[in-house]
């Protein structure tokens, strides 16, 4: 990065010893070099943060690997038996369950994980990729709904930040009176924007335009209106 490796040195202070002072009393610890203030203050302050921040991180991975870990890849609900499996479901489900109410049911699930062993090719691995190839079925609703809130789930919160981070942008001083959903419609625009860039524009334009004549005879221009289309 260019920079010297070189701490600027702290001034001494220097204590004005009294008449009546021994020099024991006075004696002072010797000051430390800007490398050790460096790595007390900053350095070592650093390395606990990151251990305690990766601990955490962990933590809730293992907690995740819990509940979805069955679902993760199709290696590994296919290689767990019967009893392993049932066991995965029915605590998918108490995880899941609100008010004793659940979107998954342990028994049906079961089953359709069952089935699915057997019909889902070797290629198929990963998540995602299941969920593709359950989109040509609609016999398997509890698998689908299980990977989708599987695949849901955000692993990091780097897109909850860029998004506030959006709206700073957005939102600005001179935008202050922006009503709340004029608000969402760009930020979603704006996060959402690898999507949009492949939206066809004049295919918008043209929607837009006819579900109104008076818009139509904007977007035709004054051609329209003299002619009284």
């Amino acid at each position: 990065m260019d920079i010297d490796p070189i701490s600027p040195q702290r001034r001494e202070i220097k204590r004005k010893k009294h008449f009546d002072e021994s020099t024991s009393t006075t004696s002072v610890a010797p000051p430390l070099s800007s490398e050790k203030i460096f790595r007390v203050n900053d350095f070592l302050y650093i390395v606990d943060q990151a251990i305690s921040s990766l601990n955490r991180r962990f933590e809730q991975y293992k907690e995740y690997e819990c509940v979805f870990g069955f679902l993760f890849t199709s290696k590994k609900f296919k290689s767990l038996d019967d009893m392993s499996l049932k066991n995965s479901c029915v605590h998918f489900e108490n995880v899941l369950k609100y008010n004793g109410q659940s979107d998954i049911d342990e028994n049906e699930l079961f089953v359709e994980l069952k089935l699915l062993r057997e019909i889902l090719p070797s290629d198929i691995i990963e998540a995602t990729d299941i969920l593709k190839f359950l989109k040509g079925f609609h016999c398997y609703p509890n698998v689908t709904i299980a990977y989708r809130i599987l695949l849901t789930i955000p692993v990091t919160v780097a897109s909850a930040e860029r998004s506030f981070s959006k709206l700073k942008l957005l939102k600005s001083y001179l935008r202050s009176t922006m009503l709340q959903d004029r608000l969402n419609v760009l930020a979603l625009i704006a996060i959402e924007n690898d999507i949009l860039e492949t939206v066809e524009y004049e295919d918008l334009i043209d929607d837009f335009a006819s579900k109104s004549v008076r818009r139509m005879s904007l977007l035709l221009g004054p051609k329209y209106r003299r002619r009284g289309g």
